[in-house]
């Protein structure tokens, strides 16, 4: 069977769909023996990836969302000649013909409207939103099977569209095991300005994040304790990054906040396992990968009580409304307060929970889903 991936995602500047592409690929490619791949690769990591010798890599330099993507694509995937096709994110070429399957990890931007949530002026906004609603529909009613991380994105999707659901598979995703608390914790903590205790966040500044409700919660903390507590976030600058730190300034949670920008895997485990705890408010997520990295590295997680949090996570983490800041600050304030052995004893049974999630357990489902895709075909 001929496999072709395309991974033009890969790369941790492409946040969690960069993590999903990469692990996808190193995993298939320790596991499977017996196919052949082709796998369509951006200009930066062409050469820097090692695959064994049943792989072929293509150079495809071509931008997501591009007008490339949809016209040129399709001819270099028709000359590799594939048996299927796997498009590990929503960005299908409409006219791509062949047979394919598509990864779908969540419908965010389905409810997520408006020009709060885009930098583009109005009209180009009102286009960009049209194409990103047809090309998601052909991608999800033309695939043979749409891969989705969560059971909550399964029934979304099924509802949303009307699919037949025995066409969605859930294939939960996994947590990246170099994310470990191996580093020196006080150099550091002190590198990036902790000196205090302090919660994380790691992710992006989207509106869906919920990063507002999360600040006035940390200012409503501070003005009831006697000592300063920080609240830290791991994301790269961006556009919404700037805009928070100008919301903190308005809502006098400047002294409060710490910015961190990009952290690395070996200072994030560092960060998570010294943490208070890992605050996750988002209103909408179709996993939840990075509350499972925390919980690998023994780090209490607090959690919005949205359904699919509460999948993944289980009775592993506390709950808050995510709607109401006085929430986030009491299940803050009561994380601050918590015995040290009541706290242990959570963060270990979290820490054994999470096992249960691995890359390598999705990629052989994913396997499964190419072989069972081909088998449809065929038959």
């Amino acid at each position: 069977m001929k496999i072709l991936l395309d991974a033009r995602l890969y790369g941790l500047e492409n946040a969690g769909l960069g993590r999903y592409v990469m692990n996808l690929v190193q995993n298939l490619a320790r596991l499977d023996r017996r196919n052949n791949y082709t796998i369509l690769l951006r200009k930066k990591y062409f050469n820097r990836i090692n695959l064994p010798p049943k792989w072929q890599k293509v150079e495809t330099d071509f931008r997501h969302y591009s007008l490339a993507e949809q016209f040129r694509l399709p001819g270099v995937i028709r000359e590799m000649k594939p048996d299927i096709v796997h498009f590990p994110h929503f960005n299908v070429p409409l006219f791509y013909s062949g047979r394919f399957v598509v990864t779908i990890h969540d419908i965010l931007m389905h409810k997520q409207k408006g020009l709060d949530a885009t930098t583009l002026n109005p009209l180009a906004y009102i286009v960009k939103r049209l194409a990103y609603k047809t090309v998601f529909r052909h991608a999800v009613r033309k695939a043979a099977r749409v891969l989705v991380p969560s059971k909550f994105v399964k029934k979304q999707l099924a509802d949303y569209y009307r699919l037949n659901s025995d066409r969605l598979i859930v294939t939960y995703e996994g947590f990246d095991e170099k994310v470990t608390p191996l580093g020196n914790p006080a150099r550091t903590l002190k590198s990036y300005g902790l000196d205090a205790p302090y919660f994380i966040y790691t992710g992006n500044a989207y509106p869906h994040k919920n990063l507002k409700r999360l600040v006035e919660a940390i200012v409503m903390l501070n003005q009831r304790s006697d000592r300063r507590i920080y609240l830290a976030i791991a994301s790269a600058r961006d556009f919404f990054v700037k805009k928070m730190e100008h919301l903190a300034a308005k809502l006098g949670a400047k002294e409060y906040i710490k910015i961190l920008g990009f952290v690395p895997d070996a200072d994030l485990g560092v960060l998570y396992k010294n943490s208070v705890a890992f605050i996750f408010p988002s209103l909408s997520e179709g996993f939840g990968l990075t509350g499972l990295e925390a919980m690998s590295c023994g780090t209490l997680v607090l959690a919005s009580e949205i359904p699919v949090f509460k999948e993944i996570y289980g009775p592993h983490a506390l709950y808050f409304n995510p709607y109401d800041f006085t929430s986030i600050e009491g299940v803050a304030r009561d994380a601050l307060k918590m015995e040290e052995g009541v706290r242990s004893e959570l963060i270990a049974k979290a820490k054994e929970y999470a096992k249960k999630y691995s890359w390598d357990k999705m990629a052989r489902q994913t396997l499964k889903v190419y072989e069972d895709s081909i088998g449809l075909r065929s038959g």
